[in-house]
């Protein structure tokens, strides 16, 4: 960016474009309370290709502790002018916001646009020279084939709110598009699942996975999802054998998925949506009708080809018919997206030519078919590809993979939560060494607890600590789902971790703690304090005097103290187990 070109201060955007063919207006509005509304648009009398179009402004430095954006993860710092990688959102791929954020974690500047589906650029980076943060919005980075019209609604909040609120107000405001309508969460989306990818890979064992889910179902789990290597007997981790989709290591695919279903369990499947790997039949068949064929996995499919995505609705369908499904995880969405060699024209037999409307199309197509076969069929769909464009198809939101990764899982739970609505966000699948401490162990189910747990480990070769530990939470979890998943949700600490989570609904309040951080309390009718950390110090800062009656557990589900105790106005601390759990009512 040319530092010497003058920039508006907000609310005033600047425009910045080289391309003559589009007359390009902005319009905006303010509601009085905060937030702004820019109604951004082009029209050309013929239809061109549009090139990369600018919005920027700036705003002074006051206050401004990080940075949070769909895809940012662990990054959540301040970024400069001088950083040339900037986020990018598109159908497949995060979503559009940013939002800048406070000392004190409240909202400065959060910045949304209206369009999910193309490649949306945005940032918001301090330049060292004046000390201000300057914003920015492009349109039509990617190629983009060619309009007559283009038009969009850019949403900018300036509310002292905390930065939580203003990022689940941007998905509020996403469901008023007719197009980002999500579709509504099924009961099964919200149960605990059971993942097969972390303890068998691609090595399947139909006899002890069955044995598995009998187990599973017993702890609360209700749902199996059988991840990749049931289509294949490689086990190299590869996708050469992707896109005829057969079930070659369950060759009574049907007669598996009955015996699963009387263990009491549902059953679902893993796709790997765009993949065609070279020894597959279909590679041949679609020769040709590929966005890419250098891709360090596998061919991509072309959905831009209606026989594409007819032949991946097919298997769909079929699969669901045949096999009595419960559930999809379609996996790798994200790699439909435009390559260098992809000719963004619609000829040559396709019907489309961009290709984040051919993906909507497809799946649109393809969950409007399986809906109409099994109108409650949960949908995982997994981080990066979680954005609002998606929740009209998918009903589970995944965090990204981060196996024995507590921090990790704890942030990308975290991050989903807060963008995806009443969306079901569920935790990577929970994975450690069976000889870990029981205290850490359980660790790994507590950093995803706000989110639906995913269950990856052998239940039948766990240690007894374990085991009870896996069957007290998963208890508590199923007890508590709709706190969890439904209620008041506040994020604490974007820059650190997020150290503290609350849930709350109706006079019932859980907090997760996960660092040695002081919780203000509000203290409702009953609370209930996570202690997931390595430190027993619980420490609450009231606003006044309460007396409660209170019920420790350890992490394995032993109630190790009970008794009655006032919470004075200002700092209490309270020792609190391990990893254990504290239960409080007023008296």
């Amino acid at each position: 960016m040319d530092r010497n070109i003058p920039i508006n201060e907000f609310p005033n955007l600047d425009i910045f474009t080289d391309d003559i063919n589009f007359k390009v207006s902005l319009n905006h509005s303010d509601d009085g309370n905060g937030i702004y509304n820019f109604q951004f648009s082009i029209q050309s009398e013929d239809y061109c290709q549009p090139e990369p179009i600018t919005l920027r402004w700036r705003l002074s430095s006051f206050n401004i502790k990080g940075v949070w954006k769909a895809g940012g993860i662990h990054d959540k710092r301040q970024q400069y002018d001088w950083e040339l990688e900037h986020p990018t959102s598109r159908i497949s791929v995060d979503a559009p916001i940013i939002t800048v954020f406070s000392h004190t974690d409240t909202n400065i500047h959060t910045i949304a646009c209206s369009d999910a589906i193309n490649l949306i650029e945005m940032n918001a980076l301090l330049r060292e020279e004046d000390n201000s943060e300057y914003c920015h919005i492009t349109f039509f980075k990617e190629s983009h084939p060619a309009v007559k019209h283009y038009s969009a609604d850019i949403r900018i909040d300036t509310r002292e709110v905390p930065f939580s609120k203003s990022i689940q107000d941007v998905s509020e405001w996403w469901e008023t598009y007719p197009n980002l309508q999500p579709h509504p969460t099924p009961d099964i989306a919200r149960a605990p699942l059971y993942s097969s990818w972390y303890q068998f890979h691609q090595d399947l064992n139909p006899d002890i996975l069955l044995s598995e889910c009998v187990i599973a179902h017993k702890l609360g789990y209700e749902l199996i999802i059988l991840d990749d290597g049931w289509q294949t007997l490689d086990n190299n981790r590869g996708y050469d054998y992707t896109g005829d989709w057969e079930p070659i290591r369950f060759p009574d695919m049907a007669a598996f998925v009955e015996k699963i279903h009387e263990t009491g369990m549902k059953f679902g499947l893993w796709f790997s949506v765009p993949f065609c790997g070279q020894k597959s039949k279909a590679y041949q068949k679609f020769k040709g009708k590929f966005l890419t064929e250098n891709h360090r996995w596998a061919p991509v499919f072309d959905p831009r080809y209606p026989e594409v995505r007819n032949h991946l609705i097919s298997i769909y369908v079929n699969a669901l018919k045949e096999w009595n499904l419960d559930a999809f995880k379609f996996d790798f969405i994200d790699d439909f997206k435009t390559y260098p060699e992809t000719v963004l024209t619609k000829e040559d037999g396709r019907d489309y030519a961009n290709v984040n409307e051919a993906v909507d199309r497809l799946l649109l197509d393809a969950l409007t078919a399986l809906r109409a076969i099994k109108p409650h069929i949960a949908i995982e769909f997994r981080q990066q590809y979680i954005g609002p464009a998606l929740r009209k198809y998918g009903n589970m939101f995944r965090a990204f993979d981060c196996p024995n990764d507590v921090v990790s899982n704890r942030i990308r739970v975290t991050d989903v939560k807060l963008l995806c609505g009443n969306t079901a966000v569920h935790s990577d699948p929970q994975t450690w060494h069976r000889e870990e401490k029981v205290e850490l162990a359980a660790l790994q189910i507590l950093n995803g607890f706000f989110g639906v747990p995913q269950m990856s480990m052998l239940l039948d070769d766990l240690p007894e600590d374990h085991f009870n530990m896996i069957k007290f939470y998963t208890h508590y979890w199923n007890e508590n789902k709709r706190i969890l998943l439904d209620g008041q949700f506040v994020a604490h600490g974007p820059l650190v971790n997020y150290p503290c989570l609350v849930s709350s609904l109706g006079s019932h309040c859980i907090i997760g703690l996960y660092e040695d951080f002081v919780i203000r309390a509000t203290l409702h009718n009953s609370l209930d304090i996570i202690n997931a950390k390595m430190t027993e110090t619980v420490a609450l800062k009231n606003d006044d005097e309460v007396n409660c009656s209170y019920l420790k557990y350890n992490c394995i589900g032993q109630l190790v103290e009970e008794g009655s105790i006032t919470l004075t106005k200002g700092i209490v601390e309270i020792l609190v187990p391990k990893s254990g759990l504290i239960r409080l009512s007023r008296i």
